[in-house]
């Protein structure tokens, strides 16, 4: 049996482009694991010489509240603690991000919410883990949170509406 040329043709760039519209979709969501990543990296570069200097041993640490922390530096904490913490709201990011690239929500908003959350989370981490400013981190954990919330938000009223 022959296939239709101009259908295979059709078949081939539809779905091509498919799957480079995922990808972009979904590059915001590469470009947090990656982050985290980074942050996890810097949290051993400044974790681990700090508790050398404290003379915190490893089995010392093997409970997060037994006292320890509080022998390190602020930054070696600070840097500590956002890498819990994109371990916390982007798990919201990483779900919706999903459902939308599997149940039809690739979409330029999706897109740009993503972007703007993401960009957001990495300021928020500079911020908490440099500069240090609970204000400054404060405005900018809302303002990704809201991103966040109208990405979900998109999601809801597509769906269901």
């Amino acid at each position: 049996m022959t296939v239709n040329p101009g259908l295979e043709q059709f078949v081939k760039v539809t779905f091509e482009a498919r799957e480079a519209d995922l990808q972009t979709f979904l590059t915001p969501v590469l470009v947090l694991v990656a982050w985290t990543c980074v942050m996890w990296i810097w949290l051993y570069i400044t974790r681990l010489p700090a508790m050398q200097k404290a003379k915190v041993s490893p089995q010392a640490a093997r409970h997060p509240d037994a006292g320890w922390k509080e022998k390190l530096p602020a930054m070696a904490r600070s840097v500590s603690d956002n890498y819990n913490h994109l371990h916390e709201q982007p798990t919201i990011f990483y779900a919706i991000m999903g459902f939308a690239a599997l149940t039809g929500g690739v979409d330029a908003t999706g897109l740009a919410l993503a972007w703007a959350y993401v960009g957001l989370r990495i300021v928020h981490s500079l911020v908490q883990s440099i500069i240090g400013n609970v204000t400054l981190r404060f405005g900018i954990f809302s303002l990704a949170s809201f991103a966040l919330i109208a990405l979900v938000v998109k999601e809801v009223l597509r769906v269901f509406l």
